[in-house]
């Protein structure tokens, strides 16, 4: 299996080993997360964040652990904390490698002696297993020992912790197990160990410092709780699993060969065929969560939940690219339960479950994830008894008028937006600031319209539903044309962003891109070419594509600074990586035959091959940079980014063997 190792030039400089982040997920929402230097730099960074109602819900309960290695009676601490003013301990200094070899594996190198940590959660469950062992005999004739103390948090994971007299001290031990119960609120937290002692030792830590917190304007600093500690022999292995529920250390080894397996299993039903694929095929199953009794898509890590663009723009590349139509078919399902006026929810909220539903284009990309479904099945059963009159409904919807003024115009084309809401997925909004309100008709909606038309002109042929097949048909041809009427900015050879009224929006942006890229165009070819030639021109960049170009007077150099300033950049030039997906697939579809132009679209999907090492090690970020070095920023780990890499990647291997 695949193995990305990071070395003693990366791990040995405590700047450079906290940019890099590790991630591991359960499946039902939660995770386990923080930078390889040992010390957290996120208030979402925790060693069990718990999803107490799946897939939400996430508390971080165990923050970290303080780890001290004991050889003949002298003490090495290996792990590291930020301070003010100080880094304490320097762990990071002990550290010989970081790999993720299938997950997150440290090598600690102290006189002569290696000791491994890994950490891994187990797949369904609320439970991180731990566990340290020396590597070779060096210490065969030493004293050896661990001490693990564990920093307790037990709060929301948006929020930080302070020291409280309410936050309950007292723990219980059994043989073998320890639980606590700080909160009444929150889960038990039991620790199932095979520690030779556990020791009291009450004591808050104090002024935890979080430096990307710090850097994006937020609180930085939070209180911890030591409940005890607890003192392992070295001479075999030491195994901690941290859980909501009573467990067994013993069953360490059970639950690490079980999740290797379930892992291999997952490049091999994906036919990996290189190393790079194989990254991002198990990136991808950090995404897919359960849902009820269905599956859903956590949108990114940490602080995302699943929004519906998010997860129908993803569901092709995390679950059709990767041989997992049942998840699709899940995904499909569930979301239909959700749908109201017309509409599939646009976000989950973390708390109470009450969708929102302000989005314009996530139900439109419902339908294209169902294209992209039938096209890998050929199940029309699915379809034509749950969903077929759903999606009729729902383009009833739009013509007569949902939510937020969300309508079919007079000219055929899909109006949508009003003052102080934001629809489409540039969504930054600061306050009562909609920094791209795009009211009116953006370009993407009215390929996505024209698209989602198309499928239903298809589905109802299928089904022999001539009335519907012809009213979809005529609704689609007026569209086109009056797309292709107005949309058209000659003077750029390219197409306005939105149309409202008289007034054309003329700022470059990647939304053209969709009007090539997705199956069903409106555009005719040379004005297909022009297009691509203007976005990769002015927005490709080696890890996406900027979201304005650098020659309008609003273009952000940078994605950094207070909420404020990030916000108000957040699509004003930033890269999104997602959207290199409809590039690549547009780019093909405008040089058919040509050999450089594949050439050159795998060369620019193998360019993310360096980024699996930077940010969230194995993941691929959300934004970067507008200018280079393109820095990565915002969520460490995007669901569509991978699944458009996933996607793109298979769409290039079949053209590139198109006869």
């Amino acid at each position: 299996m695949l193995m990305i190792k990071l070395g003693p030039d990366i791990c040995g400089e405590f700047e450079t080993a906290s940019s890099r982040e590790w991630l591991e997920t359960n499946g039902i929402g939660g995770y386990a997360s923080s930078s390889i230097s040992g010390a957290n730099t996120r208030r979402y960074h925790g060693l069990l964040v718990a999803a107490t109602r799946p897939p939400l819900g996430r508390m971080v309960l165990l923050s970290k652990f303080e780890e001290t290695v004991i050889i003949d009676d002298k003490r090495f601490d290996i792990s590291a904390n930020q301070y003010p003013g100080a880094i304490y301990p320097t762990g990071y200094k002990f550290l010989k490698d970081f790999r993720l070899d299938p997950f997150p594996r440290w090598t600690f190198e102290i006189d002569g002696v290696e000791i491994e940590k890994s950490v891994f959660m187990v797949y369904g469950e609320n439970s991180v297993v731990c566990r340290w062992k020396t590597v070779g005999s060096e210490i065969s004739n030493l004293k050896s020992e661990i001490e693990i103390r564990p920093l307790l948090a037990f709060r929301d994971f948006h929020h930080l912790r302070y020291e409280d007299s309410a936050f309950a001290h007292d723990y219980q031990v059994e043989e073998n197990l320890v639980s606590i119960s700080p909160d009444p609120e929150m889960p038990t937290l039991y620790f199932a160990h095979n520690a030779v002692a556990i020791e009291r030792h009450a004591k808050w830590y104090h002024r935890f410092e979080y430096a990307i917190e710090q850097e994006r304007g937020f609180d930085f600093s939070e209180d911890l709780f030591q409940p005890f500690r607890m003192r392992f022999d070295l001479s075999a292995e030491a195994v901690v699993i941290v859980s909501t529920e009573a467990q067994d250390a013993v069953f360490a080894p059970v639950f690490e060969k079980a999740e290797i397996r379930r892992r291999s299993n997952l490049v091999k039903t994906a036919g990996a065929l290189d190393d790079l694929t194989a990254s991002l095929v198990l990136a991808a199953d950090q995404f897919i969560v359960k849902r009820g009794t269905g599956k859903t898509v956590i949108a990114g890590y940490h602080w995302f939940s699943d929004w519906g663009r998010d997860t129908m723009i993803a569901l092709p590349g995390l679950t059709l690219s990767t041989g997992l139509p049942d998840v699709a078919k899940s995904i499909l399902a569930e979301f239909s339960k959700h749908i109201s006026d017309g509409m599939i929810p646009n976000r989950f909220p973390d708390a109470g479950e009450t969708p929102e539903y302000n989005t314009v284009d996530a139900t439109l990309w419902y339908f294209e994830a169902i294209r992209a479904y039938l096209e890998a099945t050929d199940d029309y059963d699915l379809i034509r008894k749950t969903l077929y009159e759903k999606l009729v409904d729902i383009i009833d919807w739009h013509v007569r008028g949902t939510r937020y003024q969300i309508h079919v115009d007079t000219d055929g084309l899909l109006f949508a937006g009003e003052p102080g809401v934001q629809l489409t997925w540039m969504d930054a909004k600061v306050g009562d600031w909609v920094v791209t309100p795009r009211i009116g008709k953006p370009v993407e909606i009215q390929a996505l319209w024209y698209n989602a038309l198309c499928i239903m002109t298809h589905l109802a042929e299928r089904f022999d539903d001539r009335q519907n097949q012809s009213e979809f048909s005529k609704m689609a041809q007026i569209a086109s044309d009056s797309f292709n009427g107005q949309f058209w900015n000659a003077d750029e050879e390219c197409l306005f962003d939105v149309i409202n009224g008289d007034e054309k929006d003329g700022s470059i942006r990647p939304n053209q891109i969709f009007a090539v890229s997705l199956r069903h165009s409106m555009l005719e070819p040379k004005r297909a070419r022009s297009v691509v030639q203007k976005v990769d021109t002015e927005l490709l960049t080696p890890v996406g594509l900027r979201s304005l170009s650098p020659t309008d007077a609003a273009y952000a150099r940078v994605y950094i600074g207070s909420p404020l300033e990030r916000d108000g950049s957040y699509h004003q030039g930033t890269v999104w990586g997602w959207l290199i997906g409809p590039f690549v697939e547009a780019y093909l579809k405008v040089h058919p035959n040509d050999a450089p132009v594949k050439a050159r679209a795998a060369e620019i999907i193998d360019g993310f091959a360096t980024h699996l090492s930077h940010a969230a090690v194995g993941q691929i970020s959300e934004i970067f940079d507008a200018d280079p070095p393109h820095l990565p920023r915002g969520c460490i780990a995007q669901a569509w980014s991978v699944a458009e890499l996933l996607r793109i990647s298979k769409l290039s291997r079949e053209f590139a063997n198109h006869e």
